[in-house]
């Protein structure tokens, strides 16, 4: 099964999205967004940059 994007309201009225993996476990969570639309954007950056961003090691 495929991951998803999952996008909420938190208690203080804010929007925030998670990423699950295919077995459930969540593996992103976004910052608080103060709209909707704003959440929306985090999660289509996400989609878009993810793929290609390197690892910076700074352990």
């Amino acid at each position: 099964m495929a991951g998803k994007f999952e996008l909420y309201q938190d208690n203080a009225g804010k929007y925030r999205f998670r990423l699950k993996a295919g077995n459930g476990q969540i593996i992103a969570v976004g910052e608080a967004y103060e709209s909707k639309a704003a959440a929306q954007n985090g999660i289509d950056s996400v989609k878009a940059n993810a793929g290609e961003a390197t690892v910076v090691d700074q352990t």
